[in-house]
Order: structure tokens, then sequence, then C-alpha cells
């Protein structure tokens, strides 16, 4: 009987946290689902390769953006109801940005193809590169950002990191143009701010020197100025780690002060190559 009793107390006490989580944390069920297909809805109207959709006048494209406002402000209202009463004003600001936001993106795009020799066309660039989608989904995360709403930003650059393997906070602070050359596993910190025609290779992380939550009003992650390429596997950390403009960041190395303009940084490692008739020591593996 005491053990049906206290049963029923544990049971009692979990219904009672449960119902209040679900009252202070509700947002609908389809939430992420709905944040996914108005992103890919906004990627369609910006960029023809991705879409069935023709556009016959400027009356067709401004009547686009009106039904992308008025879809906004429905996926708003998903998430609460503080933000329905601001979700048309939010929506209206952030449709106001969309012109900005395509501008960057086509730049983003020219200096993808103008840098890679590999690429044969800005059409390829966009179809094809997974740097460009990551740098796509940002910019987009990052005018929703900017507008102070939850969830729903990084909702989509996470979508952007499960399809290109590369982590881009919402929060950071990217110019334009902007190139990420292959990609996988880059990581880009939420305060980390990059300056216009920066290049950055696969593996490189901008991250932070401490991870502590008292520390997250600063400034944690890195500065990097206008025109710097960093080669993949270059790790910067620190909020106070500022990289000079034009400077080059080898592969590999490992950073946590700041860098001159115009500086060449790299880690420096030995190769020896010897015969392996000579070579004493046995090895042995299995895999």
């Amino acid at each position: 009987m005491k053990t049906q009793n206290n049963r029923n107390i544990i049971f009692n006490n979990f219904a009672a946290a449960l119902l209040g989580k679900r009252q202070t944390h509700s947002c609908t069920s389809t939430l992420k689902t709905e944040a996914i297909d108005y992103l890919k809805e906004l990627i369609d109207f910006l960029f023809p390769h991705f879409s069935n959709k023709i556009y016959y006048s400027q009356e067709d494209v401004l009547a686009k953006l009106q039904l992308l406002e008025r879809n906004l402000i429905s996926l708003l209202k998903n998430l609460n109801s503080h933000f329905s009463e601001e979700a048309s004003s939010i929506a209206k600001e952030f449709t106001a940005q969309i012109p900005v936001i395509h501008d960057r993106l086509w730049a983003d795009a020219e200096a993808i193809y103008q840098g890679d020799p590999a690429a044969e066309s800005v059409d390829e660039v966009i179809l094809a590169y997974p740097g460009f989608m990551a740098i796509s989904i940002y910019r987009i995360a990052h005018e929703l950002y900017k507008l102070n709403l939850p969830i729903i930003p990084r909702i989509l650059t996470e979508h952007a990191h499960e399809k290109t393997g590369i982590d881009i906070h919402p929060g950071a602070k990217i110019g334009s143009p902007f190139f990420i050359d292959h990609g996988t596993g880059i990581v880009i910190g939420e305060t980390t701010e990059i300056g216009k025609n920066v290049k950055i290779y696969q593996g490189v992380t901008l991250g932070a020197l401490s991870v502590d939550k008292s520390l997250s009003q600063t400034k944690r992650h890195p500065t990097i100025q206008d025109d710097v390429i960093i080669y993949s596997q270059a790790v910067i950390l620190g909020g106070n780690t500022v990289i000079g403009e034009k400077s080059i960041i080898g592969g590999n190395a490992w950073i946590t002060q700041s860098i001159p303009a115009n500086s060449i940084v790299y880690n420096k490692s030995e190769v020896r190559v010897r015969s392996n008739q000579n070579f004493e020591d046995t090895i042995e593996f299995i895999i």
C-alpha cells in the first residue's frame, strides 16, 4: 500500500511539472517543419534555379513578396501568444530586408565563382556548392535573429548544418562577399565578426576560449577583418582575438591572440621519409 501511495505521489508531481512545462514552453508541433518550408519558399523566390515558378512581370514579384510577408506572419504566430501581437510588424521589417539579402547572396555566389578555379559558372555555385547553401540560409536566419526572434533562426541554421556540415550561428556578423570553400566541419560562433572578401576552408573553427554560461552576453568569438584567408583545420579562439586584414592563416594553426594585418601564420611540422627496408621499428595494426 505504501509503495502504491509513493507511486501515486511521484506520478502526480510529474503530471503537475509536465503540465507546467507544456503551458510555459508551448509552440505548435509543426513549427520546425513550417520554418523550413518558409525557408525553402524564400530561397525558391530568390533563386530561379530551385523553382518551377515563373514570374512574368514586376507585379508578379511584388505579389510574391506580399505572400511571403503573410506566410511569415502565420509562421510567427506558431511561436507563442507574445509574437501573435508583434508578428505583423516583424514580418514587415524582415520583408523589407529581402532585397538586401538577395544582393548580398548574389555577390557571395559571384565571389565563389571568381575565387574557385573548379567552378564553371555562378549557376553551378548556387545549385551545387554546400558552402553557398550554408551562407544563404545564414543570411536569412541572421535577419530574423536581428529582430530578436527566438528559436526560428536557430532552426534554420541547424537545418543548414544538417544538410552541409557547416555550423554558422545566426548571430554571427558576416560581411559580403563571403567565400566558404568545401566547408565540411566549419564552425562559426555567435559573436564572431567577419569582414568582406574573407575566404574560409573546411574544418575551420571560429570559437570561444570559454563556454561559461555567465559569458553569454559578452563577445566570446574572434573578429576576422577584410580580405583574410583561413586554410583548413585552423582554430581561432577568443572574443579579443582579431585577425588583421589581408592576413593568411595556414592549415592546422591554433590562434588565441591577435594577428597584425598582412601577416602569414603557419604551423610548422616535420615530415621525414626513409626507406621501409631500413626502418627498424615494426608497425603492426589491424583495421
